[in-house]
Parts: structure tokens; sequence; C-alpha cells
């Protein structure tokens, strides 16, 4: 995935960004702008180091340390979240609540919609009294279709 470095980009981007930023209450800076408008456009969740490497192939030499407190400060904010697996750390931003499912060969995470596990959630609930409540996520984990063929 490639995206127009900033300084390239024009449209309604930029300031919806700076808006989103300062309703998390954090200030606009050059590497939290880049790391936001990339995580949004890849609709994926990327590592720091698939972050750092997506931005420095954009010409955006952000070196590696700056990219993961960026994400960090995201993720403390609830601008973005951080999904465990193997492998390294993945960081998301989505407007939805989502469940995750993670494979455990390669660390792909993709979406769930709440919706298409309504009745395992409430199933879940059933059996064991946990409540995921607003906001509450279920981590699935196991080989993607890709490692298990």
């Amino acid at each position: 995935m490639t995206m127009t470095p900033p300084s390239a980009q024009h449209g309604a981007a930029a300031p919806e960004h700076s808006v989103l930023l300062r309703r998390h209450g954090l200030r606009c800076t050059a590497s939290r702008l880049c790391t936001l408008r990339l995580l949004s456009a890849s609709g994926q969740h990327l590592s720091t180091a698939e972050v750092c490497a997506e931005l420095q192939e954009m010409g955006l030499p952000f070196d590696q340390a700056t990219v993961y407190r960026t994400l960090e400060t995201f993720t403390e904010a609830g601008l973005a979240h951080a999904v465990h697996g193997p492998g390294p750390k993945r960081y998301g931003v989505s407007s939805e609540p989502h469940h995750h499912a993670v494979c455990e060969e390669c660390g792909r995470v993709q979406d769930v919609a709440i919706a298409d596990m309504r009745e395992a959630v409430e199933q879940i609930t059933e059996l064991t009294g946990l409540h995921t409540g607003e906001g509450g996520s279920l981590l699935l984990y196991g080989r993607c279709s890709r490692c298990s063929g």
C-alpha cells in the first residue's frame, strides 16, 4: 500500500484528521497526522515497523521510536486500538466497535463486526457470566485461510 505524501495531498483529509486529533485532546504534529492518515487509509492493523516502513517509503523519515510513541499515544487517547497476537502488537483505527480474529501463525488481524458475533457473545455471557459491555472486544485466535491451506 502506498499513499501520497501529505504535502501533496489535497481535499478534506487533512482538516478531518486534525479535527479528530484535537477531539481526542492531542496536538497536531506531523508524525501524528501522517500516522493517522496511514492507519485510516490502510484499513488494516499495522505494526510499528510496518507503519514506519510505509511512512519512509512515502519519503517521511520518522524513526521507529517516534512512530511507536505516536501509536501508543493514539491508543491511550482512544483514537486507535492495539491488538496483541503472535509477533508484534498491531494498531488499528475504526469508528465502529468490533471484535478481532488473529492468525496465530502470521499475526494477521481481521475485524469481525459485532453484529456477526451477537449470538456467540450472548452464549459466552450465559456460560461465563462475562459481559463485554460498551466497546468490549473478543479476540479469536486461530489460523487464517492463507496459513491453514
